[in-house]
């Protein structure tokens, strides 16, 4: 398992993008209607969406988001938010370790998500979008997001609305994929997740939704800006602190203090 840290990557990028891909225009022309179509898909994969993420992990995802709010700071007593909690398998997990004399609240753009959060016993749900958070300043102290960054429209807005709600010193946790450096791991995660994935979905009963679902995260994955960028957004949102973790080879998990 590879666990490189990263505390202060040495590549600052001069402008870091607002955007964490280009408008991917094999999917849509602006972006109204990637919103539109990205909700629809998370809308229509939800009830397949855990054995779908869970099959492509091969089993280990539930563990490793556990292990991640542990090592970000997690602990009883604490009020967190998952920003796209999708089923809501990172706020369940973050809800066992704040215990109950803690707070977890998800939040996700997409209804049908948010059922499937309610059904795994999240009790606090919101719906809305990263960038325009709908919730009171100062409120949390930890913010979490598991592979969703992809999916939002700005950087700079998304990580200033996650400082705006989080009380001073709290703690943020952005897990993320990022494809390996060598041409080779890049190569085999392609084939993985843009074929293999895909096709899986298919024949396991994911439908339509999921299978397009899962070509287009590996688009987002292949155009997303590098880590030093998400970094640099991180820090110009006022975050001290900033870091990113290298673990299982392809997984980010970007750290920082409010």
């Amino acid at each position: 398992m590879d666990t490189r840290s990263s505390p202060e990557d040495p590549i600052r990028p001069a402008v870091f993008p607002p955007r964490p891909h280009p408008l991917l225009t094999r999917y849509y022309s602006d972006e109204q209607e990637r919103r539109r179509r990205v909700e629809s898909w998370f809308d229509r994969s939800a009830a397949h969406y855990n054995f779908i993420t869970q099959a492509m992990s091969f089993g280990t995802g539930h563990w490793h988001r556990r292990q991640a709010l542990l090592r970000a700071g997690l602990v009883e007593g604490m009020s967190a938010l998952d920003v796209a909690c999708g089923t809501g398998v990172l706020a369940a997990h973050a809800r066992d370790i704040v215990g109950a004399r803690g707070f977890v609240c998800g939040l996700d753009p997409s209804a049908r998500m948010l059922d499937e959060a309610r059904g795994r016993g999240v009790g606090a749900l919101a719906r809305g979008v990263a960038e325009a958070l709908p919730l009171d300043s100062g409120r949390f102290d930890f913010v979490s997001m598991g592979y969703a960054l992809r999916h939002v429209a700005d950087l700079g807005a998304t990580f200033s609305e996650y400082r705006r709600v989080l009380r001073p010193g709290g703690r943020l946790l952005v897990l993320e994929i990022t494809p390996p450096a060598s041409r080779i791991g890049f190569q085999l995660l392609k084939i993985y997740l843009s074929r293999v994935v895909p096709a899986f979905v298919r024949v396991g009963g994911g439908g339509t939704a999921g299978q397009e679902l899962m070509a287009y995260f590996w688009d987002t994955i292949e155009s997303c800006v590098p880590p030093a960028a998400i970094l640099e957004a991180i820090r110009q949102a006022g975050f001290s602190g900033a870091q990113r973790r290298a673990t299982l080879g392809v997984v980010s998990e970007y750290t920082a203090v409010g």
